[in-house]
């Protein structure tokens, strides 16, 4: 458990932590509603996690504390397959941005996962991947770091409940184990596929019109690799995931 100024980083284990609740309400006044996985689905993870189902997807839900409220909360998932770990939501309260709570939770996360590869595979976790919004101010930081990669493709997130639309996003990826400038069109297809089928519990990927454009388009391309500062939009206010 870390603490500064009156600040608490905690994981969410159960599914009657009201921790959890307060959490989802924080995510969905931050984030649009066609990018929003339901309270119930939260749930039910958290329950098949104390129910002890193990499987090589191991989703984290990790809140920020002070004085009783959830000031930030940050999710994501550790998949074995391919030992990588998928970030899902990242979200501060208004009031508490600028005390570091984005930062500590995001080194929160990553430490669950260098766990989760550990635990699972006997070796060091190989990547940290994630999506974000192409006019979030938080992109253009991850185009100046070096071992970051935003991927310069047209990926889009799955319609997450009936009626919506898939979202288009920018994928990035972090490698863990050595440095990357370019990945293989094979290594974000499998990614895409088991993200897709795993985290957003997407049976089919392959009958999804959606997933089916992300292939077309990767087929005609060996490698992908950053996207240009100069292809952004202009800024504006908004929250990575």
């Amino acid at each position: 458990m870390v603490a500064s100024r009156r600040i608490t980083i905690r994981e969410v284990l159960r599914a009657e932590d009201p921790a959890g609740g307060k959490a989802h309400d924080l995510i969905s006044r931050t984030f649009r509603k066609t990018e929003l996985v339901g309270r119930r689905e939260w749930r039910r993870t958290l329950e098949e996690r104390e129910a002890g189902f193990e499987t090589d997807v191991r989703w984290h839900l990790v809140v920020a504390e002070r004085a009783g409220r959830v000031i930030g909360v940050a999710t994501g998932a550790y998949l074995a397959d391919i030992n990588t770990g998928v970030i899902g939501y990242l979200a501060v309260a208004r009031r508490a941005r600028g005390l570091g709570v984005g930062p500590k939770l995001r080194a929160r996360l990553r430490g669950l996962f260098r766990r989760d590869a550990r635990q699972v595979r006997r070796e060091p976790l190989q990547a940290v991947v994630g999506e974000v919004r192409r006019g979030n101010p938080w992109l253009r930081t991850l185009i100046r770091r070096d071992g970051v990669l935003p991927l310069d493709f047209g990926y889009v997130q799955p319609r997450l409940r009936p009626g919506s639309r898939s979202v288009p996003l920018v994928l990035y990826y972090e490698s863990l184990d050595r440095a990357r400038h370019r990945l293989p069109t094979a290594l974000i297809r499998n990614l895409l596929y088991i993200t897709w089928q795993r985290i957003y519990r997407i049976p089919r990927p392959l009958s999804n019109p959606a997933f089916r454009r992300m292939l077309a388009e990767l087929g005609e391309r060996p490698s992908i690799g950053k996207i240009r500062l100069q292809d952004l939009p202009a800024l504006r206010n908004g929250n990575s995931h």
